[in-house]
């Protein structure tokens, strides 16, 4: 194991923890930020640029499970919703299936959110150490920071969940932890209005959050993109200069001449 591997260890632990734990339950979601928090007092230099080339990848790979499960999640409501339209209403073991999709889907918004806060939160904490890292990410077009957009994402995915909410008469509150969830969705199952409404929310969110989901690892691409090219900047800048230390040391040193004397010559 080389010494850069070793020292990227540590950084990559955390980002796994953050989203293995994410990813088990909502009730820990809180993790993600407090690991996040803890990356400024724990990571050093050489950690944040193990960041960069190696957690792509699995940040990717992550963003890429969760949108398709957001994607079959949608479909199913879909049929969910189509069977209730022949009935009178969905049979309880067929609600029970209703229930643990939309609290998959509930999941899926948080994960979301994690992953936008842990890369934005990398992006603010890159720019503080590396001032080349800050200016390179000055030049996007919108003008605003990868942690800025990020926010804004969030802002705008959490808006958009609570205007579907309304629609049954839900708020974010009762969406946020599987103890509000459960009882508003228990009520909505008593009748077949409240489960069609229960089912068109669902839908709705399982369609939105597909296409925040795609927005989101757009931006992750753009980060990684300009990532990328600042360490390969980075990396031009280290081999010049370890280049002149070498040309400078490995210089051959001229024997005097026996006999000669030592002494300035101008």
């Amino acid at each position: 194991m080389t010494k850069s591997s070793h020292a990227r260890q540590p950084w990559l632990a955390l980002m796994c923890s953050a989203w293995a734990i994410a990813h088990m339950s909502p009730a820990f979601a809180g993790s993600v930020t407090g690991a996040a928090t803890e990356w400024t007092q724990l990571a050093n230099n050489a950690e944040l640029v193990g960041l960069l080339e190696s957690s792509g990848e699995q940040v990717s790979h992550q963003l890429t499970q969760i949108s398709q499960l957001a994607q079959q999640i949608q479909n199913q409501l879909q049929i969910y919703s189509t069977l209730l339209q022949n009935t009178a209403a969905l049979p309880a073991h067929v609600w029970g299936d209703v229930e643990a999709d939309l609290m998959k889907l509930k999941e899926i918004a948080v994960q979301g959110e994690g992953i936008a806060f842990t890369m934005g939160n990398a992006d603010e904490i890159l720019a503080q150490r590396f001032g080349g890292y800050a200016d390179f990410r000055q030049a996007r077009p919108s003008g605003e920071s990868f942690a800025e957009t990020y926010k804004t994402w969030s802002k705008s995915n959490q808006e958009t969940i609570a205007a579907s909410l309304r629609v049954a008469g839900l708020t974010t509150e009762q969406f946020e932890s599987e103890a509000a969830t459960m009882p508003a969705l228990k009520r909505l199952s008593e009748t077949s209005d409240g489960q069609m409404k229960a089912l068109q929310v669902g839908h709705d969110i399982a369609v939105e959050q597909v296409a925040q989901l795609q927005k989101l690892r757009g931006l992750f691409a753009q980060q990684m993109t300009l990532s990328a090219a600042w360490l390969q900047s980075e990396q031009s800048l280290r081999d010049l200069a370890q280049a002149r230390r070498e040309a400078f040391f490995g210089s051959a040193i001229e024997d005097i001449p026996q006999g000669q004397k030592m002494e300035p010559r101008w």
